[in-house]
């Protein structure tokens, strides 16, 4: 027997139970650098305006680091940079996506069933990477299409794809051989994750110098960032294609240490063995409530900090932000419309908030999907035998999901105000300002999060399916104006009705009603959950 054998059974098992999620990613993160390259060709139609806004971008480093450099200032050099962050996006997916059906089987107990069966030792891994890599170099093909389609070059929107799809693989790659480290799912995704944030900090640290982050002393970081090699390929200025040995080079190199560390160590286990914990269990971990503090903690911080950083950088390039546009009157009305504030610069803020609420829905939809990780894996059946009531176990998860996004969004808010602040010399009106305008956004992630949470009590074979309304919400948002959709379509989106607490004026109406509907999709789930089977594993 091959120890490749039972490979194409796993691929096809993998794509039957991704079926919804994986065509949803793929896509969304392929329209968007399309939907930017349009926005360009339309905003900036000439030269000398792209060269304005080339001038006023690259030498700001807040949005620089940020966004990747730029080289040149033709509209296809212009949008690689606005779409540096897809690169980031599909880094992301594709770690999850490989530790989801490697360690995750493994935990769960379903790897070590088919691998009784006729299957070699390399099929699990294979099979994740063969799906993952497939699903990359699908993204990178639609991304090149769609450039190509709204009348950038040929080669250079082929090598830019070509790039992202080489991103999404190296961390694929990446996320393989974490599996094979530690023991849970859990501590792979935060080796996974970890490597992704230190390229980022990378790639940040080395874009962050020179001009336009192009030529500094620090330049080099990038270079060592997987992240820093899409930008370095040079799209649409140059053309390097050699960039991209650089990719392929690596993720032959993880896959080299991965497959025979996938052999060597025994099903279920880790190169790194499991830290033990305490003998006894603290009173915190007496009731409910205490065990999902326990288990969501972790993930609170790490979106914190997340959101934290982020809010530094926005704040830093909001200023940058309104004076890049001043000049062009359309895309100023564009900003004014997202921002709901006659001031670029707030107009700019107004917008990035609307994005940062939908990440930190998000994080409510993970918080309350972690329910039903706890019940697929059986944990949540010994617990509910027991004199602690469903209610009670839901509800405990479910504040989770709803303390979480107001709490990542005040961080956001206040880092945000911080630096918008000291950039105008006025900390003490700022700061309470753009907290308010992050908080504005939590009661539209709380319908999302008790969508997820009806997901959990009413339909739970169906609660992945609470990404998808994420997903939806983010294509209305970013591109229901560029494809003229109709108010009722916009109106979906629970986004759509958040006031611009940045404008000059606005109601607290629609932050009631959000409240209201987020609050009875909680009580429904609550409600159903109290009657549905608990699935024994």
């Amino acid at each position: 027997m091959s120890a490749f054998t039972g490979t194409r059974h796993l691929v096809r098992l993998i794509l039957r139970r991704d079926r919804v999620v994986l065509p949803i990613w793929v896509l969304l993160l392929a329209i968007l650098p399309a939907s930017y390259a349009s926005a360009y060709l339309e905003l900036y139609p000439t030269a000398a305006e792209r060269a304005a806004y080339l001038a006023d971008t690259a030498s700001n480093p807040s949005i620089v680091a940020l966004l990747g450099p730029v080289y040149g200032d033709s509209a296809g050099a212009l949008t690689v940079q606005r779409a540096g962050l897809q690169a980031l996006l599909a880094a992301l997916a594709s770690v999850l996506m490989v530790v989801r059906h490697t360690r995750a089987e493994e935990e769960a107990g379903r790897r070590e069933l088919l691998g009784a069966t006729v299957l070699g030792r390399y099929a699990g891994l294979t099979a994740a990477l063969l799906v993952t890599y497939s699903a990359d170099v699908l993204l990178g093909l639609l991304v090149a299409g769609g450039l190509a389609a709204v009348g950038l070059p040929g080669a250079g929107s082929l090598l830019f794809g070509a790039g992202v799809a080489l991103t999404g693989i190296v961390f694929a790659t990446v996320g393989g051989l974490a599996a094979q480290l530690t023991a849970s799912a859990g501590g792979a995704r935060g080796i996974g994750l970890g490597v992704l944030g230190l390229a980022f900090v990378l790639r940040l640290g080395g874009d962050a110098g020179g001009s336009g982050g192009v030529g500094g002393d620090a330049e080099w970081l990038s270079w060592l960032s997987p992240l820093g090699w899409t930008a370095r390929g040079r799209a649409y200025a140059g053309d390097h294609w050699w960039v991209l040995l650089l990719p392929v080079l690596f993720s032959v190199a993880v896959a080299l240490a991965a497959y025979p560390v996938s052999v060597r160590r025994d099903v279920g286990a880790g190169v790194f063995p499991p830290r033990l914990g305490p003998a006894t269990g603290g009173a915190g971990l007496a009731g409910p409530v205490g065990l999902a503090w326990r288990l969501h903690r972790g993930q609170l911080l790490g979106w914190s900090v997340g959101f934290g950083l982020l809010g530094l950088v926005l704040g830093g390039a909001a200023n940058a932000a309104g004076d890049a546009v001043q000049g062009n009157e359309q895309f100023a009305e564009i900003l004014a419309r997202l921002g709901g504030s006659s001031a670029l610069a707030e107009a700019y803020l107004g917008g990035t908030l609307s994005l940062t609420g939908l990440a930190a829905a998000g994080y409510g939809i993970q918080a309350a999907l972690r329910a039903r990780s706890e019940e697929t894996a059986g944990r949540a059946e010994p617990l509910l035998a027991t004199a602690v009531s469903r209610t009670r176990w839901l509800a405990a998860h479910l504040l989770f999901a709803l303390l979480g996004p107001a709490v990542v969004l005040a961080v956001a808010g206040l880092t945000i105000g911080l630096t918008y602040g000291l950039s105008v010399g006025d900390v003490g009106g700022e700061l309470p300002r753009m907290l308010g305008a992050g908080l504005a956004q939590v009661p539209a992630a709380w319908v999302l999060a008790g969508s997820a949470a009806l997901l959990v009590g009413w339909l739970p074979q169906f609660s992945s399916a609470a990404w998808v309304l994420l997903a939806g919400c983010l294509l209305l948002g970013q591109l229901g104006a560029v494809l003229k959709l109709d108010q009722w379509a916009l109106d979906i989106s629970p986004f759509t009705h958040t006031p611009q607490v940045l404008g000059p004026t606005w109601s607290a109406v629609p932050l009631a009603a959000l409240t209201a509907v987020a609050a009875a999709l909680l009580t429904l789930a609550l409600k159903t959950f109290q009657t549905r089977n608990i699935p024994t594993p």
